[in-house]
């Protein structure tokens, strides 16, 4: 009887201390923190809300296409020339009609008009024919009853050149791209001259390429840059001391690729002096037209330089069979009458002028626009 007393008491001891350990097992599993057994880590204090939120939008960088230029228009441009050159220029016409419209035209008056002449740099032999012709006409036609304004007109105009093809060579034959070689002397403004023209024929809806060639001056192609920038056009440009010629050839392969009108071509700044400088741009030249013909040379003259601007004209006509002239700065000088001069020298046109230094002040010469703001 003892024997089963003992064995029901074990089996009862046996049986709470299982029920024990079940229940203490129950209460550890109910409390072990959600994730417990991976290899998630706590966000520090403070972050607990914000961990769990969806990471922000990365904010998106939109590139605006820059603001391009629109050039004024040529017929705009030559508004402008006639306004500007008869304040800077118009105190040569006055001076000569205030003569002209004296009561008696004397061997002094006639001289006087010849010494006037002769100071706006128009030359010797131009001004003595001029002379010639004013004192015949004026002769013949009744003296004072004659219209001195409108027989000097008619005369400068004769003078300048009416009949001179002034028109830009832009365009190529065979689908190829017109090219223009621009050239000059340091500081005769070559660079902005090729980016004012940049400006023209954009204005003009001519598709364009400029080549800075002036390798040796970083800022001359940089300001090239910075030209063809504002109009959207296209710069070839080479290592900084690289050669100029294997520049202007890539600027041409890229225009005859990609169907350019017309390629532009910067050079460096060549002092007349220095033999080695002038033949390398007759290498220019020369790799150029392996491509494409080069269809204008356009030499850049400083309006104010009088008879030192003849001597580099000459020069460079002899390298580069030069086809037009632009003469800058002329709004700054009342020597207009090197139009003349230069255009004798050379028998090529004047093409352009350059009146200031803003970006479209540069226009097509027109002779009689020219005479007309001599005259006021």
């Amino acid at each position: 009887m003892a024997d089963w007393l003992y064995l029901i008491i074990g089996i009862a001891v046996v049986g709470v201390l299982t029920l024990a350990g079940l229940l203490t097992a129950g209460r550890r599993k109910g409390s072990a923190p959600p994730g417990a057994g991976t290899d998630v880590i706590a966000p520090p204090s403070g972050e607990a809300e914000t961990a769990t939120e969806a990471p922000p939008e990365p904010a998106v960088d939109v590139a605006t296409a820059p603001t391009l230029d629109i050039p004024e228009s040529t017929a705009s441009r030559l508004v402008r020339l006639r306004q500007r050159l008869s304040r800077s220029q118009g105190g040569l016409g006055k001076g000569l009609l205030a003569l002209l419209s004296r009561e008696r035209l004397d061997e002094d008056t006639w001289e006087a008009i010849e010494d006037t002449l002769l100071t706006a740099d128009i030359g010797v032999a131009p001004t003595q024919a001029l002379v010639e012709r004013l004192r015949t006409r004026l002769r013949v036609e009744g003296g004072q009853s004659a219209d001195p304004r409108a027989v000097l007109r008619e005369e400068l105009i004769e003078l300048v050149g009416p009949d001179m093809d002034r028109r830009l060579q832009v365009s190529g034959d065979n689908g190829k791209p017109g090219v223009v070689l621009v050239v000059g002397v340091n500081g005769a403004g070559k660079t902005t001259t090729v980016g004012k023209i940049a400006r023209i024929l954009v204005a003009e809806d001519h598709s364009v390429t400029l080549g800075a060639a002036d390798t040796f001056r970083a800022a001359a192609v940089d300001q090239l840059a910075t030209w063809g920038d504002r109009v959207g056009v296209e710069v070839v440009r080479g290592p900084e001391g690289g050669d100029p010629a294997s520049v202007a050839f890539e600027a041409v392969r890229l225009g005859i690729e990609q169907g350019i009108d017309t390629v532009l071509v910067d050079t460096a700044g060549r002092l007349q002096n220095k033999a080695g400088l002038m033949d390398e741009l007759g290498k220019i030249k020369r790799v150029i037209e392996k491509q494409a013909a080069v269809t204008e040379v356009l030499l850049v003259l400083d309006a104010t330089t009088g008879q030192n601007g003849l001597i580099q004209a000459r020069v460079f006509s002899e390298i580069v069979d030069v086809t037009g002239i632009v003469l800058t700065k002329l709004d700054g000088s009342a020597k207009g009458g090197i139009v003349v001069q230069v255009q004798r020298e050379l028998g090529v046109p004047v093409k352009l002028v350059g009146l200031g230094e803003g970006p479209d002040d540069m226009a097509p010469f027109d002779a009689a626009a020219f005479v007309d703001a001599l005259l006021g």
